[in-house]
């Protein structure tokens, strides 16, 4: 599909219809402080992957509710003093994959520590190892709609409390360092980027590529494609319900998320992206708070976005920052 969202210079004023809740703040300081009544109990395993100049490090924490999630700390060989740590987290469907994959960020001398998503992970790649032992009323397939009859039972108050969590665990390492610690990753690892840099006050910098999860009542409506598409074929069933589910989706959408940003930011947009469109994209970079941020636009890209493009660009521009 060629262009079918908003011109590029009314992307760069467009600003969300999406509600705050008036608890927002109250709703995650108390969903948080719930996560860490649980010890943070982060293991760190060594792995004979074979790899010569990385060396990996199976992980599991204790993230929502005290459940186990897994992820990779991958660190250089020889590493000897704390590193500049970027925790990246992953796209929809996707998990952690195998200890040898996603090699791009150790290479640059840092710590690289990617997070299982609790339930996923057999969609594509290397596959998940982390369930997702709460269950939910009713819900269309996929994940969108799982606990979307009230904010305290939606799928994705787990995840990205799991998100907080990674980072906290990744932090524990002793070659971590916890002051230059950098939020990254696209498609849903973009939106629980965005949530990550709204709920953890000092990151140094965050970069959400084609972020998901992003001004529910405009995605909802504007495109047909999944994931969001599960949320009307969900409503399309249970005709009535829409008032309460986007108010469940407000707890979770990166435009309120982003008016709590406290570092700088590099975002991208895909102006043919139909899976993330761009005004919804450009919903949470307009309203990121902090003064320094930039997007990359890619006019002719669907969801790929900049693919190896923009990871030169992220790799220039995390220079100045971590």
């Amino acid at each position: 599909m060629a262009l079918f969202d908003l011109p590029l210079d009314e992307l760069r004023e467009y600003r969300s219809e999406s509600a705050e809740p008036e608890d927002f703040d109250a709703f995650w300081s108390k969903t948080l402080q719930e996560a860490r009544e649980h010890e943070l109990d982060a293991r760190f395993e060594p792995v004979d992957t074979g790899l010569s100049t990385v060396q990996v490090y199976d992980v599991t924490f204790s993230g929502f509710g005290g459940h186990p999630v897994k992820g990779w700390l991958r660190l250089p060989v020889g590493a000897t003093g704390p590193l500049p740590l970027v925790v990246e987290f992953i796209g929809y469907g996707g998990g952690r994959g195998l200890p040898h994959e996603n090699l791009l960020w150790a290479s640059t001398g840092r710590a690289h520590f990617s997070m299982d998503t609790r339930g996923q992970g057999s969609a594509w790649g290397g596959g998940g190892g982390t369930p997702d032992p709460v269950g939910a009323a009713p819900a269309y397939p996929g994940f969108m709609t799982r606990g979307i009859d009230a904010p305290e039972h939606y799928y994705y108050r787990r995840v990205l409390t799991d998100a907080v969590r990674a980072v906290e665990a990744a932090r524990s390492h002793p070659l971590t360092d916890a002051a230059r610690t950098v939020a990254l990753g696209a498609s849903q690892g973009g939106g629980i980027t965005i949530a990550v840099g709204g709920l953890v006050p000092d990151l140094v910098a965050v970069a959400p590529d084609v972020p998901f999860l992003c001004d529910f009542p405009r995605a909802a409506t504007l495109t047909d494609r999944h994931p969001y598409r599960e949320i009307g074929l969900y409503l399309k069933t249970h005709r009535g319900r829409t008032e309460d589910a986007l108010r469940t989706l407000s707890y979770f959408d990166g435009v309120h998320f982003a008016a709590r940003g406290r570092a700088p930011a590099f975002f991208s947009a895909a102006l043919e992206d139909q899976t993330c469109p761009p005004s919804t994209v450009f919903a949470a970079f307009n309203a990121w708070a902090h003064d320094e941020k930039a997007i990359e636009v890619y006019d002719f890209n669907d969801h790929e976005g900049g693919g190896p493009f923009h990871e030169a660009a992220k790799l220039d521009w995390l220079r100045s920052h971590a």
